[in-house]
């Protein structure tokens, strides 16, 4: 979905805990936004824009792209950051509550990027904090920031998103960015294919939102079928620590992998992404071809979070 449009529409203020709590046009601005802060995130020039101001980042969870995407939006916009990894060290062993912990950050910082393990709690935490709060992942909840790079990228490869046909792989079951991902592109028009072995397709309820959305989808667990239609193969990772069982990772793992011989079909400027971390569901034989947009797809989650840092902040 191009945009030309000229004043861009305010999120000062406003929380990111989901991709539901933007609008089409705020999705659009947070893009457009994005593109402008290109040269800043390549280091091509330099911006004071958020000095003074400071994120706490605040990791429950492991992470490594969106941590350090975050860190290093606020340093190249001039701002600084103040960060927790785990728990280690801090008082959350000593019994602090969640709350409390929010709060003080809150006191701390003028905005809070945030991962936890447990789905639903950065809802929780944006009621606890005057600041805004931006959801970085939360359990096998959602991962709007994700989304919104991944939108970005799809926009600056291909074009109008509404007109692409994007194929999503994996775990959709666990995966938070495939929850996010797939309710924006059928916000957008996008019409998509859902391909999963059954026990880790996506949640009926994700489904029925995007049925009654009028989503153009297909669930299938066939991905040799979808490749020649695909204008988008975005790849997820079989999520091993999602899984209460083993035995139910073991007959999943592996489900998939993306190679040459697969992609006989494809068509030229089919592009394929992956969140990361990847595992063994793209082979390394597809980095060094055209399709491969994966790694493009990691740096531009600095000018996407660059953007989303500057309109809550209303700079």
């Amino acid at each position: 979905m191009e945009s030309n449009r000229g004043e861009m529409v305010s999120l000062k203020g406003k929380d990111i805990v989901t991709i539901g709590d933007l609008s089409e046009e705020e999705i659009l601005t947070v893009l457009d936004m994005a593109r402008t802060m290109i040269p800043i995130a390549r280091g091509q020039k330099k911006s004071r824009a958020l000095e003074g101001k400071v994120l706490a980042s605040l990791f429950f969870e492991p992470s490594t792209r969106t941590r350090l995407s975050f860190e290093t939006a606020m340093h190249r916009l001039g701002g600084s950051v103040i960060t927790m990894s785990g728990t280690e060290g801090t008082s959350l062993i000593k019994g602090e509550t969640l709350s409390d912990t929010i709060r003080m950050a809150d006191v701390y910082s003028d905005v809070i990027a945030l991962r936890h393990p447990r789905e639903g709690a950065a809802r929780l935490s944006a009621g606890f904090a005057r600041n805004p709060v931006i959801n970085g992942g939360d359990g096998a909840g959602q991962h709007p920031t994700q989304t919104l790079l991944d939108l970005f990228t799809i926009r600056e490869e291909l074009g109008d998103i509404s007109k692409q046909h994007v194929t999503i792989v994996g775990d959709l079951k666990y995966g938070r960015t495939t929850h996010s991902l797939s309710l924006a592109l059928a916000r957008l028009g996008a019409s998509t294919s859902l391909v999963a072995p059954d026990i880790i397709q996506m949640p009926k309820h994700i489904v029925a939102d995007l049925r009654s959305m009028g989503a153009d989808i297909h669930v299938t667990s066939d991905l040799k079928g979808e490749v020649e239609r695909s204008d988008v193969i975005y790849m997820t990772r079989i999520q091993k620590e999602r899984f209460l069982e083993e035995e139910e990772y073991r007959k999943v793992a592996g489900a998939y992998r993306l190679d040459l011989s697969l992609l006989e079909s494809a068509k030229k400027r089919m592009i394929i992404m992956h969140p990361l971390p990847r595992v063994d569901e793209i082979s390394p034989e597809l980095d060094n071809t055209p399709h491969a947009k994966y790694f493009v797809q990691a740096f531009n989650g600095v000018p996407v979070r660059m953007a989303i840092l500057k309109l809550v902040m209303g700079v």
